[in-house]
Parts: structure tokens; sequence; C-alpha cells
């Protein structure tokens, strides 16, 4: 483990707010992700499912937790089942949890070793009137494979057939919109990792290096100040590259001239930061692409005051795109006798804006979270506002981590260099 102790508070409130949202006499089962295999014997690093971290901060493969609020026996009301270790396992694959370890990182008292959990399983779903299983529904999920929870669910119900399930995750995903202090002192640290970094980068950009040299300055930074590493796959984009907007093969040489855009961030403990910045290769803006980058700045500053308690993510996303249609007219892009004759089903702003501006972030880059529901002090939104010119091999995208309050919003990005003039002292 990378990061300082977390304060198990952190799980246990987390359990206790879900219980809250169950229904009586149920039971919640939840797995963990598989180590997903490449070829021969190696695997890619493993990544735990985020609702069971959510919940226990083990992030360890082979992991199961039962939750049986009602359960006669007090002691089996939480039970968390981890892999037995091993001095073998110790040698080959390096330590994993003890039961002491887990119970002290979890804050649950009851650890089993995971060769229990068929046996206990049934006991728990005898005393039960309904089973909360778990599923990503993410929106945006795109999966192709048969995921640990797919094929958990697919043989409960093979072998619990008469077992009435409900699904756990409308519950966590509405909890985890909602971050707590120690949530959001994660996420903060992230994004400050993600400042190192950048300022890092700011020194070593010049023309001819290329893309891949400043992914490889980010990613020594993130990990020499205690991150895993990237929060998700970087994008570093030059020139025309900026134009795309999931460019990820980071493999051209930066030129004199060009801008280049990077969407690049940190996580720590597994909460994760978003960034994006854009800089001119040679340190210095052209007049053209400061005209540009002033603009996506100044629809960055304003969307950001539209982050407010009791407007939906898709309220807000029509504010800003009337916030960015007046500014390309501003700018001529964009003409007012066409905007009158426009679809308004296909806004012609989306011809160098065809994105949206914000989304959910915490234990996932694009958390959980329900668009339609207002919004509500503690969400941690992105604003991320861009404008994309072919023509003109100009991509520009200005991206801060924003949490919500009450009165007034907190960029958690602060810190993080923005102003024009303030990226070319630093480059120059």
């Amino acid at each position: 483990m990378r990061y300082k102790k977390i304060n198990n508070r952190l799980y246990i409130n987390n359990r206790k707010n879900y219980l809250k949202r169950v229904n009586s006499n149920s039971i919640s089962i939840f797995v963990s992700n598989d180590p997903m295999p490449t070829n021969a014997d190696e695997t890619l690093p493993f990544v735990q499912d985020t609702n069971l971290l959510y919940l226990t901060g083990i992030d360890q493969e082979d992991t199961f937790l039962i939750l049986a609020p009602n359960f006669p026996d007090e002691s089996m009301r939480e039970i968390l089942f981890i892999k037995e270790t091993s001095e073998e396992i110790s040698i080959w694959e390096g330590n994993k949890l003890t039961k002491d370890e887990a119970r002290k990182m979890s804050g649950i008292n009851n650890v089993m070793w995971n060769e229990h959990f068929e046996k206990v399983l049934p006991l728990i779903v005898a005393e039960s009137d309904e089973v909360y299983l778990d599923k990503n529904e993410h929106i945006r999920s795109v999966t192709q494979v048969e995921t640990a929870q797919d094929r958990f669910l697919k043989n409960f119900k093979l072998k619990f057939k008469s077992c009435n399930i409900k699904r756990s995750y409308p519950i966590l995903s509405d909890l985890r919109m909602i971050k707590n202090d120690i949530e959001v002192e994660m996420i903060r640290h992230a994004c400050d990792i993600t400042e190192k970094g950048f300022r890092r980068v700011l020194n070593f950009i010049k023309p001819k290096v290329w893309e891949y040299e400043i992914e490889a300055e980010f990613i020594h930074e993130f990990i020499r100040n205690n991150s895993k590493g990237f929060a998700y796959q970087p994008i570093i984009a030059t020139g025309i590259n900026a134009c795309s907007l999931h460019y990820n093969e980071n493999r051209s040489q930066c030129n004199n001239g060009e801008l280049i855009l990077m969407d690049v961030a940190a996580e720590y403990a597994n909460y994760k930061s978003d960034m994006t910045r854009t800089v001119p290769v040679d340190g210095r803006f052209t007049e053209r692409q400061l005209e540009i980058y002033s603009t996506v700045l100044n629809v960055k500053n304003e969307a950001t005051n539209l982050l407010r308690p009791g407007i939906t993510i898709n309220e807000y996303h029509i504010e800003v795109g009337k916030i960015m249609e007046s500014e390309l007219i501003r700018i001529k892009l964009l003409d007012k006798k066409d905007i009158k004759n426009q679809d308004p089903k296909k806004p012609l702003f989306r011809k160098y804006f065809m994105h949206g501006t914000s989304h959910h972030l915490g234990l996932d880059v694009h958390d959980v979270g329900n668009f339609h529901i207002d919004l509500n002090p503690g969400n941690v939104f992105t604003v991320e506002p861009g404008i994309y010119i072919r023509d003109e091999n100009i991509g520009v995208r200005l991206e801060d981590n924003i949490l919500v309050g009450e009165n007034e919003n907190i960029n958690i990005m602060k810190n993080i260099p923005i102003e024009a003039e303030e990226i070319e002292d630093l480059m120059n």
C-alpha cells in the first residue's frame, strides 16, 4: 500500500448509510473484480470493484462481503472474506492481508478466509427475505467480458432459485454522489499530486520533444509522490491530435507553434483526479491561440458558477451550451443568422464543442451518479469545456475538479496554473 492508512470510520459509516436504504431482513453480497489475464501467465494490474472498495477499503482480489443486519447471530451481520495468505503466497505474490489487517482496514470484526464463503452463504440466505446483489449499471458501461459480478449473479440465481433478488447499484450510486470529508481530502491529495506533475512538465515541454516523453515525466512525478499512477489512460496530444477527443497513442513529436493538450491526472488511495491543460509547445501563445484559449477559460469559469444545488446536470449542460454558443459567435466561429435557423436538436456549437462539460468524480474517474436529480453539496464534478478547430490544428480543453458547496463552490485544482500569462511565465 503506497498511501497512508485511511481512517476506517469512512467504511464503517458507508456501510451504515447503505444499510439504512435496504429493506428489513435482507442481505447484501458484494464480490471483488477478477484479475484480468493477458497472454501466457500474465495478468493486468488488479483493479478493485469500486462499490466493494467504498464499503470495505479492501483493495485485494478474491474478496467477498456479506451484510446481514438482522441476522440472529450478531457476529454474522458483517462478514468479510479474504484470500488466505501463506508463506508461499508471500514469496510468489507478495504480502496479502492478514485477518487482523483486514479488520483494522475495514472496521469489520468477523473476517474469514474465502474458502468458507460457500459454506456460510446458504446459512445467511436461509434467514433472509430478499438478497441485494451488485452489478455494474453505469450508464456508459460497455463490457465485452463476463465480470465476476455477472458470473456470481448467474450462479446465485441457479443455486437459490426462490430468492427475491434486489439491486444494490442504485442505492450505492446515490450514496457515492455525495463525498464526505475523508473522500474530499483524498481527491484533493490526488489533485495535489497532479499539480506536481503538471509543474514538472511545464519545465520540460519544448519543440521536438515527444508526447510519450511528456507522459513519462508525469508518471515519474506521480509515482514518486505515492500514487499508483495515472487515474486513467493519459491523453498527450499536440497539434491536430488535440482534435481527437480520445487520442491516447502519445507518439507524435511536438513542433514549434503548436498547442499541446494534456488530459492527464493522478489517483490517490483509489480516488481519482481529472485535469486537462493546454499549453504552447514553444512557451508562447500566438494571438489566435490566445483568443481560443481565453474563450475556453471564460466558458469554464462561467460553467463553474452554474454548478449549484437545485440544478440537474442535464439542465446545466443546456445552460453551458448557451454560453459556448454566445462565445463562438463573439469570436466569429458561428454566425447569428445561422443560429436562428439551426435545428435545436443539432445545435451548431457542437461542431466545435462536441462533448459534455461535466461528470461525477470519485472512486471512478467517470463516477457513478444520476444526471436527472438536483445537485447537492458534496458532489464533486469536473468542468471541462473545449473548442476544437480541425482546419486550424487547434484543440483547447481546460478542466478543473469542483466540489459543490451550499453557498460557494470549491475549486480543488485552484493551485494548478491555468491563466495564460502564468503558463507562459512558468515555461520561460
